[in-house]
């Protein structure tokens, strides 16, 4: 048989590549020009308006603790040393062995095939994932340090380690090299050009934007503003059954973030479902923080946002109570308004909580932590010192932080050294949409809850006037936590099934802070556990709960609707004692950074 010969490139194509590789190269050196004007300027602006803070975040002094601290103990680094030399020369051995066994390496950073396809770059990423693994042995075997700080540190090397991944330079990249060969350096200059585009936006583009917006394809769950104030707009979504619950439900998504993340399309939208089991619902959308809130604290939040919020939804459906949700840090606040209703004997006007990744006892809040310190602190006093309010893409930014391999550095690989187009994704389009918040509020919750951990010390903390008591706290709670949450980790979670003194019921849900929640009955997807929330850790819970398949709303819901009222005829929104003022999605949630 007789092989079939490979085609040749022509001359006349190799030529016409060559040409179009030099103005790709000369449109790829006009942008770099462009853009280092645009950084200069960038700086510019920056550094006249924001003092300049010596060490941003405690990083430089966390980095001084941590080489101290390694280099205090010589023989357990020269013992590190020795390891590390040891297993480098199997590695290189094995390498050079054709009978060796190659090794299964499941990290997706590597996951290309180019990776494996050539030697040398199979080489380098083993080296590197042997060099990244004895970084961070050496990183938990710190010694010297306060648990806080050995844990910083700790954060520190892991995205020291991360940054240096061969998969984040174009020269180590095979998959970037392959296609800058094929493509002329195309790729490159488009990746550029995405990179101008997001110094232009002063943040980074994870998702064709141009391909959603608010009220056309996400938050389209019909339904009416009923009432607003400098804080809040209220949405009362349109019912679609012929009777509904008599208790209504008003839902306080983080005020941090766009309440949408309740309502991205008619297939996730949780609202959506929620209306659909008739439960007359309620949404808080928050004001994107300008100067007119920059006054708000907690108390602002407590009785112009929840006790507001709840007021309205209660006197629209004539009842005593309303069923009330708090995701995250609206969690938080809920927690503080249950104390605040207690100390009035109020209590009866939330019939029941449920809170969404929510945390009171700070103690075991993650790496969230590392944020919280003295230079941290300095930093956002800098930051917010003449502006009063807090620009929401830095909160983005220490967010991505926490995962920085999926939400900083695939973007970076793909955007700017591949040159990909942006994929459109709702999820990564919400997550692009932050929020400005008052800097003043967000500072006191650093400080107080974060830093001090106020809330769960009885007398401690004093919101509308009252020194909370979370133990006074009766009202049934429903609380959900994620298995995986980096932002609101379960452990400290389950820590509200201690807080308050009422009936507790607890639910574990499979991934993260937000695919946790937002996990539809139709999408079959993850596990939830449930159980005995008396026990003393959420391991003893997982221990003794069971696992079951898919979503957790329908257990939520067989909890919520006993203590929902009767049936009674659907309130349609603006008909009742308020009136409409626009239709839903309403315009705060429309204002963007």
């Amino acid at each position: 048989m007789t092989a079939t010969p490979v085609p040749s490139e022509s001359p006349t194509d190799l030529g016409a590549r060559q040409v179009q590789a030099q103005e790709n190269f000369q449109k790829f050196t006009d942008l770099m020009g462009k853009g280092q004007q645009m950084m200069m300027e960038f700086w510019t602006k920056e550094h006249a308006a924001t003092p300049m803070v010596t060490d941003p975040m405690g990083f430089m002094s966390g980095w001084q603790k941590a080489i101290t601290a390694l280099m205090s103990d010589p023989a357990r680094l020269m013992e590190q040393q020795q390891k590390y030399m040891a297993d480098a020369m199997m590695l290189w051995k094995n390498f050079l062995s054709p009978d060796a066994e190659k090794p299964t390496i499941k990290d997706k950073r590597f996951a290309n095939e180019a990776w494996s396809q050539n030697p040398a770059f199979d080489f380098l990423r083993q080296s590197y994932l042997l060099t990244a693994s004895h970084f961070m042995e050496a990183a938990h075997q710190l010694d010297g340090l306060e648990p806080a700080e050995k844990a910083k540190a700790q954060f520190l090397i892991k995205q020291f380690v991360d940054a240096m991944s061969p998969s984040n330079f174009a020269l180590t990249n095979p998959e970037v090299l392959k296609t800058t060969a094929e493509t002329g350096g195309a790729n490159l200059l488009r990746g550029l050009e995405h990179l101008l585009g997001d110094l232009q936006t002063g943040r980074m583009k994870m998702t064709d934007e141009n391909a959603f917006e608010v009220g056309r394809n996400v938050a389209i769950t019909p339904g009416k503003v009923v009432f607003q104030n400098r804080l809040l707009q209220l949405i009362q979504y349109t019912p679609t059954t012929e009777t509904v619950y008599e208790v209504p439900l008003v839902i306080y998504p983080p005020w941090i973030n766009k309440f949408y993340i309740l309502d991205l399309t008619a297939e996730k939208s949780f609202i959506r479902w929620a209306v659909e089991q008739g439960i007359t619902v309620f949404i808080a959308s928050w004001k994107n923080a300008d100067e007119s809130i920059a006054d708000a604290t907690i108390d602002t939040y407590v009785e112009e946002g929840i006790l507001q919020g709840v007021r309205v939804a209660r006197e629209i459906c004539n009842t005593e109570g309303a069923h009330v949700i708090g995701y995250c840090v609206a969690g938080t606040t809920l927690a503080a308004t249950m104390a605040v209703l207690e100390s009035r004997s109020q209590a009866s006007q939330i019939t029941s909580a449920t809170f969404f990744t929510a945390q009171v006892d700070f103690a075991d809040a993650g790496e969230l932590k590392f944020f919280v310190d003295d230079p941290s602190v300095e930093t956002l006093d800098k930051l917010t010192e003449d502006k009063h309010v807090l620009d929401g893409r830095f909160m983005a930014t220490t967010f991505n932080l926490l995962r920085s391999n999926d939400l900083i550095w695939n973007y970076v690989i793909n955007n700017y050294m591949l040159g990909k187009d942006y994929f459109p994704f709702d999820l990564l389009y919400w997550n692009s949409d932050a929020t400005n918040v008052p800097a003043r509020w967000h500072q006191q919750y650093i400080k107080d809850l974060y830093r001090e951990n106020l809330m769960v010390q009885p007398g401690a903390l004093t919101v509308c006037g009252v020194p909370i008591d979370l133990k006074t706290v009766k009202t049934p709670t429903f609380i959900q936590a994620g298995k995986e949450d980096h932002i609101a980790p379960a452990k400290s979670a389950f820590k509200l099934t201690k807080a308050f003194s009422g009936e507790t019921r607890f639910v574990l849900a499979g991934s993260g802070h937000i695919a946790g929640v937002v996990n539809p009955p139709s999408a079959m997807k993850y596990q939830h556990w449930i159980g005995d929330p008396t026990v003393a850790t959420l391991d003893d819970f997982i221990a003794s709960g069971t696992e079951t398949k898919g979503s957790w709303w329908p257990h939520w819901l067989t909890w919520l609707t006993p203590r929902s009222g009767k049936q009674v005829k659907p309130r349609m929104p603006g008909e009742g004692p308020y009136k409409a003022i626009d239709d839903a999605p309403g315009a705060y949630v429309k204002e963007r950074i």
